[in-house]
């Protein structure tokens, strides 16, 4: 059965409602996971075994004459971004928001486990509600959990909400999607001191001012210019009032490559600005990088083999895209396994973490129809009518 422009889907409408108005930090995901596993008990339990991972859901449904596992993986975790959305079912929890689209990525993973509880395939299909996706990470340690070990999938999809896309487009392409990602926190320490007698102090306004500069250097002089890689300093704080100079700075940005290679030499040459600022200053410095997220890369043949089959379906144009600087954590489950993600037209004026982020829920049943459709005809080696 379809679920796009079904019955069913303004039945998962609801349920995305519900979601976007819980969102919660990485790894404290636990009123979200109270709700998934309250959705999940009401289904037909004959096939279906459930496992809890931290905050995690592992969900299994067992194949009629399994010889491998097919996964999918949505994650969970909301944005500490106050909504300014239109919306009668804003967020509850003040100060947070899902405006990256997780509400609707959880979604259609439960309408993915609905489909396949009534309607399953001959391989295992096994749909990971992973945590912490925004920081500090979550597919890395689920990887690593007993939990996922006898579990872990033989190919996995995931999809990513696209604003930019009309509902009914699907965009994705053989090889990077995403780039490697990497938190930057750099703390810099010297001496305060009132601000008549400058030279009695290191002041670390200045200090921090003069790396940001430093820091925009690296890029254009030290990355092949036919690379992409990318700094941003987006937090800067120092000090605590107008005639007191700083004794602490602290920068925050990311970087992002197209390339493990160029990530690596970006950190080098940070660290040896930062050195240089210690002594230029004076002053003691630490870096620290964070969450950092593996490129999503996806499976050239899996994935032509996806793109081909969409362009038999009369209800989703498919695009191919460009890379992105975006970063996500699924990349380290293609590292375990290969498949692919994809971007899911969502239709809304406003980017990924706005906070009037409204996404056109037409495209949950959508997604639905076309996962369902996909991993049956992958499995069973014909598309499900």
């Amino acid at each position: 059965m379809s679920y796009w422009d079904s019955e069913k889907t303004n039945s998962f409408i609801a349920v995305r409602r519900d979601l976007h108005q819980i969102p919660e930090p990485g790894f404290q995901e636990f009123k979200t996971q109270r709700y998934l596993l309250d959705y999940l008990d009401k289904l037909p339990q004959e096939r279906l075994e459930i496992r809890t991972w931290r905050t995690g859901i592992l969900v299994k449904i067992a194949g009629t004459a399994p010889k491998r596992k097919l996964g999918y993986r949505a994650d969970m975790d909301g944005l500490p971004i106050e909504e300014e959305t239109g919306y009668d079912f804003r967020s509850k929890h003040k100060g947070y928001m899902h405006a990256c689209g997780h509400d609707l990525h959880m979604t259609i993973g439960l309408g993915i486990v609905a489909h396949f509880a009534e309607h399953p395939i001959a391989d295992d299909l096994i749909v990971l509600f992973q945590p912490a996706e925004e920081g500090p990470g979550g597919a890395q340690p689920m990887l690593a959990s007993e939990e996922l070990a006898d579990w872990l999938p033989d190919q996995i999809v995931a999809l990513h909400v696209a604003p930019e896309y009309p509902v009914g487009t699907i965009a994705t392409r053989p090889g990077i999607l995403f780039a490697n990602t990497s938190e930057l926190f750099i703390d810099l320490v010297g001496t305060g001191g009132h601000a008549a007698y400058p030279h009695k102090a290191n002041d670390m306004v200045v200090a921090g001012c003069q790396l940001v500069g430093q820091l925009q250097t690296v890029i254009s002089r030290n990355i092949d210019p036919l690379d992409s890689a990318v700094i941003t300093i987006g937090k800067v704080e120092g000090g605590t009032k107008q005639n007191i100079i700083a004794e602490r700075a602290r920068l925050e940005g990311t970087i992002r490559t197209l390339s493990a290679e160029s990530m690596s030499k970006i950190k080098a040459r940070i660290e040896n600005l930062v050195r240089g600022i210690e002594t230029g200053f004076e002053c003691r410095a630490e870096i620290n990088y964070g969450a950092n997220y593996r490129q999503v890369f996806n499976e050239a043949k899996l994935t032509r083999e996806f793109m081909d089959w969409l362009q038999e379906r009369d209800d989703v144009q498919l695009h191919e895209c460009t890379e992105a600087m975006t970063g996500e954590d699924f990349g380290y489950f293609l590292e375990a396994a290969p498949g692919f993600m994809f971007w899911l037209g969502v239709d809304t004026p406003y980017g990924l973490h706005h906070a009037k982020l409204e996404p056109k829920e037409e495209a949950i049943g959508l997604a639905i129809s076309v996962m369902a459709d996909y991993l049956t005809w992958k499995s069973n080696g014909k598309e499900h009518n």
